[in-house]
């Protein structure tokens, strides 16, 4: 039979009076954690729910949602996660595109119709980022998600045969986990063998609280958390914190060093898909040694093979598409319909390698704006908007024209007044002059999604709407 992830939590290191999982408000200890999966496992199958049926859970992130999880897996079924702030409509299109057996909410389990049936190795169905179309369902599988976790955790855990007597520092997750970066980086820490905390949504100020209440040194944040932490007066110290990884989203060079230089904390920047995991990453060394190259992704990680090439499929010096062979876990990428007969997942996104071997991704390839033949990639004109002192934050799309096939237009949050002419001089002094939107519009806030990623056809739409 094949591993299943709920042996992450029953075989967990910690006695049953040890304490494991926490949020802001509650803690529970191993044995707690346990009996509470256990009770949710033997209540799905009062239910009527099968082995390899699907089970859809909808709960706030705090603790029950986590156990909730593992009860599903302990179950034999596959976990759904469907955010807890979904309205009724979007629920129901989850539970169409994923066929569950049964709904768990704070009213408890819901038998449904009968489920579909997944495969003996299914685990989870995750989404798509969807953030240039819809999303998409892909199912991962125990093996494989366990696969993609170890294949992090290996050289963290040294080479040395003698056990481990140190316990490792609680791992803090501050994204949910109707994601996948909050489920990967839950079932990561039980994996490690460390406690975990669960946030129910970021906010700056119970970040810094939690860091400190649980002393924690190493942790995950996104790129959009990591700006409302820049941007947030009232917090000044994330003592002990020393590393953060970057996630679920680019993270700006800008804001890397903002985040880095306020609060003493190294930014390791990584790079991953749910189809295949975390492949590209730094580490503490990359970080001392090329201070320089702070905003790459990192470098591959070990097993993992990249390459860059052009729209016929042939290997280019500079940027191109991204194409990533990981060393396993390719179940995800065949649904994708994106993996080639030598096992590369074609990532979606244009970049390009150094002489040193770092990835630098330079923006998604259905992002890129073809102006008249002349390339402009929009993180690049972001990264300058955000010069001005008056830009808080912005996105660049292409939009189409009758003339040129697509050209630049800009969104951009602001503090204060400041017209489009001080705007388009910021760009002219650093892009060419093709790359300089034509327009800039101003909005309250950019429309993103749950991990922060920029919704840009919503903003497309806008900019067709507005003329």
């Amino acid at each position: 039979m094949s591993t299943n992830l709920a042996s992450v939590l029953v075989d967990h290191p910690f006695a049953d009076d040890v304490p494991l999982l926490h949020s802001v408000d509650d803690s529970l200890t191993a044995g707690e954690c346990r009996a509470r999966a256990a009770s949710v496992a033997d209540a799905l199958r009062a239910a009527g729910v099968q082995p390899h049926q699907a089970v859809a859970v909808q709960l706030p992130n705090d603790p029950r949602a986590v156990v909730t999880m593992f009860g599903v897996w302990l179950a034999g079924a596959v976990f759904v996660p469907v955010n807890a702030r979904f309205p009724a409509a979007e629920v129901e299109h989850v539970l169409n595109r994923t066929q569950p057996a049964a709904l768990v909410t704070t009213d408890g389990v819901t038998k449904l119709v009968d489920g579909a049936a997944y495969g003996v190795d299914d685990a989870v169905v995750l989404w798509t980022s969807g953030t240039t179309g819809a999303p998409k369902p892909i199912v991962q599988t125990h093996s494989g998600y366990l696969e993609m976790i170890d294949r992090v955790l290996e050289p963290l855990r040294g080479k040395s045969a003698e056990p481990r007597t140190a316990k490792p520092t609680p791992n803090l997750v501050p994204v949910g986990l109707a994601l996948n970066a909050g489920i990967y980086n839950t079932v990561f820490g039980l994996r490690a063998g460390a406690e975990v905390v669960v946030m129910d949504r970021f906010d700056p100020s119970v970040f810094a609280a939690l860091v400190q209440r649980f002393g924690i040194r190493s942790t995950v944040l996104p790129p959009a958390a990591m700006t409302m932490l820049n941007d947030d007066a009232s917090v000044t110290d994330l003592t002990p914190l020393r590393f953060v990884r970057s996630i679920t989203a680019p993270l700006s060079p800008l804001q890397a060093r903002r985040f880095s230089d306020r609060f003493g904390v190294t930014v390791l920047n990584s790079y991953g898909q749910a189809e295949m995991g975390e492949v590209i990453g730094w580490t503490a060394r990359d970080a001392r040694e090329h201070p320089e190259k702070l905003g790459a992704a990192g470098r591959p990680l070990p097993g993992v093979a990249v390459k860059v090439v052009n729209d016929a499929g042939e290997p280019l010096d500079g940027v191109g598409r991204l194409l990533v062979r990981p060393p396993g876990a390719t179940a995800a990428a065949k649904q994708t319909g994106r993996l080639d007969a030598e096992g590369y997942v074609d990532t979606g996104d244009q970049g390009r390698l150094d002489e040193d071997g770092f990835v630098w991704i330079e923006g998604r390839s259905g992002d890129l704006i073809n102006r008249g033949g002349n390339k402009v990639f929009p993180a690049q004109v972001e990264e300058v908007l955000r010069l001005a002192p008056a830009v808080l934050d912005v996105a660049v799309v292409g939009v189409p024209d009758d003339r040129l096939g697509e050209v630049p237009v800009a969104f951009v949050v602001t503090v204060g007044d400041v017209d489009d002419e001080a705007l388009g001089t910021v760009c002219r002094e650093h892009l060419a002059p093709y790359k300089v939107p034509v327009a800039f519009h101003r909005l309250d806030e950019l429309p993103r999604s749950e991990i922060g990623k920029v919704l840009r056809a919503d903003l497309v739409a806008r900019a067709v709407g507005a003329g």
